[in-house]
């Protein structure tokens, strides 16, 4: 990949994720724009607003407009919300670093998992998320990272063991739900 063209993924993914801003961290977010350029670049992309949120759940429920570009954001807007609520009242040490890179790169898998709204090889034999670790392993992005990618779904045996873990995991859950919540009046359902 040449210089040009990755200015133009990181520009494109600057675009998608404006909460990107909001790390303090400047090595923090090079690594999250690296990470994502690299998905795009690897996986022959050059658009993140068409990709799928979850294409088998959105065949089962019948709801082919769900994007990942907005999932990611809402999940990333709710687990800083999490935090700002729960710190108001508690003495909690929360890295809102570590919680914007990690929910902005939960599922960075996705990228390689599906071509278009197939699986791939990647989905079929490792299943979400365990690339996106190999993804944020490759980006340097360390484990506290990789940590929040791999615990964020209970599709791993990898529970949350930090708070910054536990707060993306949560508003993957809620999103998510609000996401199936369109197509099912009882999410036990779904």
């Amino acid at each position: 990949m040449d210089d040009q063209d990755c200015h133009d993924y990181r520009e494109t993914v600057a675009t998608a994720f404006p909460e990107l801003i909001c790390i303090e961290s400047d090595a923090l977010r090079e690594g999250v724009l690296d990470a994502w350029s690299k998905a795009m670049a690897e996986n022959g992309l050059t658009d993140l607003d068409s990709l799928p949120w979850f294409p088998p759940a959105q065949r089962n429920l019948d709801l082919p407009d769900e994007y990942l570009v907005p999932h990611v954001r809402d999940v990333t807007r709710g687990a800083l919300a999490l935090a700002e609520t729960l710190t108001e009242r508690r003495d909690l040490d929360i890295s809102l670093d570590t919680l914007l890179a990690g929910a902005l790169l939960h599922d960075i898998s996705k990228l390689y998992e599906f071509d278009g709204t197939e699986p791939t090889e990647i989905e079929n034999l490792l299943g979400h998320p365990h690339y996106g670790v190999a993804v944020v392993a490759a980006t340097g992005l360390g484990p506290e990272i990789a940590h929040v990618v791999l615990s964020h779904t209970r599709r791993t045996a990898i529970e949350p063991a930090t708070i910054e873990a536990e707060l993306v995991h949560r508003a993957d859950e809620a999103a998510a739900a609000a996401i199936r919540a369109q197509a099912l009046d009882d999410l036990r359902e779904g």
